[in-house]
């Protein structure tokens, strides 16, 4: 249960510390979009906190089962992905340029939101390494969320 709450912790570490300090430049969100996130980010944090500290229980070698082993191998990849792509994405451009420029390498060269794929195989990675209703609901609001925006980026 540690190391399942450790990935969830370490993800929103980044996401929420390192990665607002690395944006140079960005769009300024819609408070209401801001308040909707935020309100996704602490229901969901307290129904995964809660399942991996309250609920969820694991037969002993569980860290050594198939699931957990392919399932965190998921959510590293998925976050290496998604950081190497958001890395891309911020040196898009050069200070003081605009315009839009279409990302090129790493996985952008086969989607192109590689960002949101790497989230995506993140948290069912995630899913499959602990094995409850509420990761696999988390992996599928990603997947309809950060899949709907991909289609608008695609686009």
């Amino acid at each position: 249960n540690r190391v399942l709450l450790g990935c969830f912790l370490l993800h929103y570490a980044q996401r929420a510390l390192i990665f607002p300090l690395l944006i140079r430049e960005g769009k300024p969100t819609p408070f209401f979009t801001f308040v909707l996130a935020l309100l996704f980010c602490v229901f969901n944090g307290y129904l995964q906190g809660r399942s991996l500290t309250t609920y969820a229980t694991y037969p002993p070698g569980w860290l050594g089962d198939l699931r957990f082993i392919t399932g965190f191998l998921g959510w590293l990849i998925g976050m290496a992905i998604n950081i190497h792509s958001d890395h891309i994405l911020r040196n898009l451009r050069k200070p003081g340029e605009t315009g839009y420029k279409i990302p090129r390498g790493g996985m952008f060269e086969y989607v192109s939101g590689a960002n949101f794929f790497g989230e995506i195989l993140e948290w069912f990675g995630f899913a499959l390494a602990c094995c409850t209703m509420e990761s696999l609901a988390f992996a599928l609001c990603s997947l309809f969320i950060l899949g709907s925006r991909a289609r608008q980026h695609h686009k």
